[in-house]
């Protein structure tokens, strides 16, 4: 017994004391090729006759990064462990941020509790209505502005091909229609 747990020290601390190793692999499901994210001037390893090595290269300071797709995560789980205390220490009616006459830094909360109430009232308020019937109005318009180009485009298309017969006839000789009546002569 006293001779294994040595042993078995020496091996947790090489397990522990192992180097930080200097690529990341992501696993692709496919044996066939490997993809392999590197740091700041490490080798890629080469590839293989059964395997293709992939390598993407980033900075040596995003080495010991939070990988980015979880930095910007709206999860509950990654909110940071400052606003988690906070919550905890303005829970109650009472004592600092509360906005009570009782306990110590009672008043504190009133201010916040004031811009809550007016950004409510905003978000409740005539204008917001408003800006929602501008956007049903809008959206209506929209509904029908493909109708009235298509009648649109056909008038402006009938127009240019009577503009055109016209051009055709008076090229061919017959020149415009004699009108019966007279133009009226200027005065002089």
């Amino acid at each position: 017994m006293t001779r294994t747990f040595p042993l078995l020290a020496v091996l947790v601390g090489a397990a522990f004391g192992a180097p930080v190793s200097a690529q990341e692999t992501v696993d692709t499901g496919d044996d066939s090729y490997n993809m392999v994210i590197v740091y700041g001037d490490d080798e890629c390893p080469q590839s293989t006759v059964d395997q293709i090595v992939v390598c993407a290269r980033k900075a040596e300071s995003e080495r010991y990064r939070i990988p980015e797709r979880l930095r910007l995560s709206d999860s509950p789980e990654n909110r940071p462990w400052a606003d988690r205390v906070e919550r905890f220490e303005t829970v109650g009616s009472f004592g600092a941020l509360s906005c009570s006459p009782t306990g110590a830094g009672g008043f504190t909360g009133c201010t916040q509790q004031l811009i809550d109430a007016a950004y409510a009232d905003k978000a409740a308020g005539s204008d917001v209505r408003f800006g929602q019937l501008v956007e049903a109005a809008r959206a209506e318009r929209l509904s029908t502005i493909d109708a009235e180009a298509a009648a649109e485009q056909e008038r402006v298309e009938m127009i240019e091909r009577e503009y055109q017969q016209r051009l055709e006839r008076e090229r061919a000789g017959e020149g415009p229609a004699e009108t019966a009546e007279e133009l009226p002569q200027p005065e002089g």
